[in-house]
């Protein structure tokens, strides 16, 4: 590969910041200390050994100086109770 196309790769990963989240990831942050800012959860993630992908997706984020209560507000598609059809008072 030229160096020219080896750059414009490398280049194009270094820029490409899609966030992907799943709940395995997701579940790294459940007991962060909600509320949070955007640094606050980074610095909870690598200090609790999250892995990177964690830390990459918070980057990721645009932050515009404020507080998340929960995951749901950083990932809309993070499943609830709710989205799940189990009924307690039945058992």
């Amino acid at each position: 590969m030229p160096i020219t196309t080896k750059k414009l790769f490398l280049q194009k990963i270094n820029t490409d910041k899609s966030m992907y989240w799943t709940l395995e990831l997701a579940s790294y942050l459940s007991d962060a200390p909600w509320p949070a800012t955007k640094d606050e959860l980074i610095d909870y993630a690598i200090r609790t050994g999250a892995p990177l992908e964690v830390v990459e997706n918070l980057q990721s984020i645009e932050d515009e100086g404020d507080s998340y209560d929960s995951i749901e507000e950083i990932w809309p598609d993070y499943p609830t109770d709710e989205d799940y059809l189990w009924n307690e008072d039945e058992y």
